[in-house]
């Protein structure tokens, strides 16, 4: 399904220019061979461009549309009209001369086979080329000496001849290459798994490039390289009969995705890396605006602009009303099929971390209701209503560690979950509770926060994973869950300790609020009894104020058969979600309480 969605995607950018069809591909350039008529050698283009790197002014060979490169994994084999000087002159520095003459033959059969009835000017002066060309005395050449060094860097070299600026530009030259194509494409058919229709099985499959953490030259998406993998006596990609041309279909589409139209400069809009996993995405209709929005979506940033745009649009959705994205003049299909693939780096070859498919209106609905989870009472200074995915999974990094990456395996579960709607993954949970527990006990007070994204992430977790209904937005004065009644407690017990003692550095949430909310049986003794010390401090009227709003907290506790009120020995993983949340609901509301004070009395 994956090979499918990628091939149909591929007919959509060929219809429109944006990628080339079978038989074609890109590579990157440096020289051009001028030839005259007769074969000769006439000089040495320069072909590279002048780009800015930082404060620097660098060379870069030019990307090209070439005849589809073959891809090389050992041995000798020639590509068409586009090769190294290995192949088009026989001459590299590698120090192997009969080597680099083996391949010079390659190419020169290569190239006599398939313009061999081909008449024109710039087809005649190749072939007489290849047949007068004597690599041995490649390094006396005069019109190669100035660039020499350069030549046999590595770089890839071209013809320009025949009246034509480069010889693949030439209209019979290209009828002669696709002639060529089609005819090996013929010498063994087979049924393609893609298509359905008869084609030649691609052997080797072109290399999928720019993954972070793959190999620079590209890794595979399907290949066999051990009899292990076999099955059948089918050697490499035989295994998995792929055709040719949905083979070219796939990979065209998957490396336009990854890196945009086959540049390596700007990267591409409609990719996304998350952890070591790099998700791409596209619309079955193949048009952009859907990617557009669905980027916006899940990475709208800190942008006011996109954070109000996103809430009429999510708005719309949920009231049924049709959506209008500002600059798009006809409204998006809720309808249209929207694909979502996550690929991670294996060695030499690439893993499906994931593959989602539903209508664009299904993704957009999971991804609001997740936000809707997520939506949690912030502080004045926070405006963000819709946090991005990496925003969420940022709440999870340790801030101190050289490497600050979320766990691969849970970001690319946690995007998977946002799309479809399905639970959350629990290592979600359990890295925001460890994170909030090892920040507890650092020296560094900058780092002791329960912010409000992670206060969402428990959130949005107990109600899709637990079914919690009575994890609220804000302060709830009616739950009487124990965690989240302990909760409020702790954070009133700690502005009791604020109030007795202005400016203080540490209070007791620097030293017991581990320990509190896994074991309050414990641990709220010894608070209240600290209580009773800091509540003579205050003054009578706060001393009430206190005293009732803790007694109207202990009401909710219920009460053991043995009569009187204990608290509990040791609270489960969902009651500390529950105590975090209570804690940081009875925070967020004395907080606003006291911002509305200093306000009255300014």
């Amino acid at each position: 399904m994956i090979l499918q969605a990628l091939s149909q995607y591929y007919e959509r950018l060929a219809d429109k220019g944006e990628v080339e069809r079978p038989g074609w591909g890109k590579a990157k350039v440096s020289y051009g061979l001028q030839l005259a008529e007769n074969g000769e050698l006439l000089r040495a283009v320069p072909l590279k461009q002048a780009v800015q790197r930082g404060k620097k002014t660098v060379l870069v060979p030019v990307m090209m549309a070439v005849p589809e490169p073959v891809t090389r994994s050992s041995g000798i084999s020639a590509n068409f009209l586009c090769d190294s000087s290995s192949y088009l002159l026989g001459v590299d520095k590698k120090g192997k001369p009969e080597r680099a003459r083996q391949c010079f033959e390659a190419a020169a059969k290569l190239h006599c086979q398939i313009l061999e009835n081909c008449s024109g000017k710039a087809a005649v002066s190749i072939r007489a080329f290849f047949q007068s060309w004597d690599p041995e005395q490649a390094g006396d050449c005069p019109v190669l000496s100035e660039d020499w060094e350069d030549i046999l860097a590595g770089g890839n070299l071209i013809f320009l001849c025949g009246g034509v600026r480069y010889a693949q530009e030439d209209e019979e030259i290209r009828r002669a290459w696709m002639a060529w194509k089609e005819k090996a494409a013929a010498q063994e058919l087979s049924v393609c798994m893609v298509t359905g229709q008869m084609d030649e099985i691609a052997r080797i499959h072109t290399s999928i490039r720019g993954i972070p953490g793959a190999q620079t030259s590209g890794a595979a998406l399907i290949s066999f390289n051990a009899p292990s993998f076999e099955s059948y006596g089918k050697e490499q990609s035989f295994n998995a009969p792929v055709g040719r041309k949905a083979m070219y279909a796939y990979t065209a589409a998957l490396n336009y995705l990854i890196n945009g139209k086959g540049t390596e400069e700007g990267g591409s809009r409609y990719r996304t890396i998350l952890g070591d996993t790099v998700i791409v995405f596209w619309s079955e209709s193949g048009e952009p605006e859907y990617q557009n929005v669905f980027m916006e979506m899940m990475d709208p940033g800190d942008r006011p602009d996109t954070q109000e745009l996103l809430k009429g649009f999510f708005q719309n959705l949920k009231q049924g009303k049709p959506v209008d994205i500002p600059g798009i003049k006809e409204k998006l299909s809720m309808a249209e099929r929207f694909y979502v693939l996550g690929i991670a780096p294996n060695a030499a070859r690439l893993s499906v971390r994931f593959f989602y498919q539903d209508s664009f209106g299904g993704i957009l609905r999971h991804v609001g209701e997740h936000y809707e989870r997520m939506r949690i009472r912030r502080p004045k200074a926070d405006t963000r209503e819709y946090p991005g995915i990496w925003s969420t999974l940022w709440e999870t990094v340790n801030k101190k560690s050289r490497d600050k990456k979320p766990l691969p395996h849970m970001a690319a579960a946690l995007y998977r979950s946002v799309l479809s709607g399905e639970r959350y993954p629990e290592s979600l949970y359990s890295a925001v509770l460890e994170r909030i527990r090892a920040e507890q006990d650092d020296s560094e007070k900058k780092y002791r926060k329960i912010t409000a994204g992670r206060a969402a992430i428990i959130k949005a977790y107990l109600i899709r994973n637990k079914g919690r209904e009575d994890a609220n937005v804000e302060l709830n004065e009616k739950n009487t869950d124990i965690g989240y009644v302990l909760g409020r407690e702790f954070s009133v017990l700690e502005a009791i300790q604020e109030a007795a003692n202005p400016g203080i550095n540490t209070t007791i949430k620097d030293r017991y609020f581990n320990s509190a909310c896994a074991t309050p049986g414990m641990v709220f003794p010894i608070l209240f009894r600290l209580k009773n010390s800091h509540i003579r401090k205050l003054s009578a009227g706060q001393a009430v104020y206190y005293e009732k709003m803790l007694g109207n907290l202990q009401e909710k506790i219920s009460v053991p058969d043995g009569g009187g009120r204990a608290y509990p020995s040791r609270l489960s993983l969902e009651e500390q979600g529950m105590f975090i949340l209570g804690y940081y609901h009875q925070t967020q509301k004395r907080y606003e309480g006291k911002v509305k004070e200093d306000k009255t009395n300014g």
